[in-house]
């Protein structure tokens, strides 16, 4: 019945200390044997799941996937090849950028293919190293920007009220329309207008020939529910917001350690 399953990975797939289980691993094995696509649906950079891929057998694959940036990049892991991208205009992200400076909250400015962050907080870089994410820091200066590929701008403070105001501040202060999320309990994200995990899913899906109704995505905060409410399986993992359970078709015994096992084993392969 199904033919591609996609998977948010932090707190999803990966455990806190951003390590995957050997039952997900297998799981995921077992599900690419039986011809099915999985396919790592993050907000974090292509570049820096390269050896999670190895450790799933995907590493430098053709006609296998990744979803990254919140659904702003498509990526085949063959020489991460980009088949798709949806970047934030160079003004938008700056005027999002001079919102977030208004907050106490380490300010992350991804491109295409590198990260830069303003004001880094300890706890977000000991975070970061747990994902293999390396940055550069720097300065006030937005311009540096100004001939990149912006995927995306966010906000990170270990505040849930905090983050919640930085929202509101951009939703209220950036004249232009962009879609805010929050990741991880500890990350406020911007992305372009209308870029989230669900289109990106449906857009590799139909390049594939592969339906919605025919995909599973498994996931766990709000940046996932986009791809929860429009695939045609939706699955929380346990350890998953109260807002992703409720919109999820399923959701699963097990949180992180073996939740994406659990969904493959039950819906996926059953």
């Amino acid at each position: 019945m199904y033919r591609m399953i996609t998977s948010d990975l932090d707190e999803t797939l990966l455990r806190a200390d951003g390590s995957i289980s050997t039952a997900n691993v297998a799981a995921i094995k077992r599900a690419t044997q039986a011809g099915l696509k999985f396919v790592p649906n993050t907000g974090r950079s292509f570049l820096s799941i390269q050896p999670l891929l190895r450790r799933l057998g995907l590493w430098n694959q053709p006609n296998q996937y990744v979803i990254s940036y919140n659904g702003g990049a498509i990526v085949e892991n063959w020489d991460n090849h980009v088949l798709l991208s949806h970047e934030l205009p160079y003004e938008v992200a700056r005027a999002v950028f001079k919102v977030l400076q208004q907050f106490d909250v380490a300010i992350h400015v991804y491109t295409l293919r590198g990260l830069a962050i303003y004001h880094p907080l300890v706890a977000d870089l000991a975070y970061l190293k747990t994902r293999g994410v390396s940055a550069t820091t720097m300065r006030g200066d937005f311009s540096q920007f100004r001939l990149g590929r912006i995927m995306k701008v966010i906000a990170m403070s270990p505040n849930v009220e905090v983050r919640q105001a930085a929202k509101m501040a951009v939703e209220q202060q950036v004249t232009q329309p962009v879609t805010c999320t929050f990741s991880s309990d500890r990350y406020m994200e911007v992305n372009p207008v209308g870029v989230d995990k669900g289109q990106a899913t449906l857009a590799l899906g139909q390049r594939l020939g592969i339906s919605a109704a025919e995909i599973i995505g498994i996931g766990d905060n709000a940046n996932d529910v986009a791809m929860l409410e429009q695939v045609g399986c939706g699955i929380a993992v346990q350890n998953a917001s109260t807002e992703a359970k409720a919109l999820a078709d399923h959701v699963t015994v097990a949180d992180f350690e073996s939740g994406v096992s659990e969904a493959i084993d039950r819906w996926a392969l059953n």
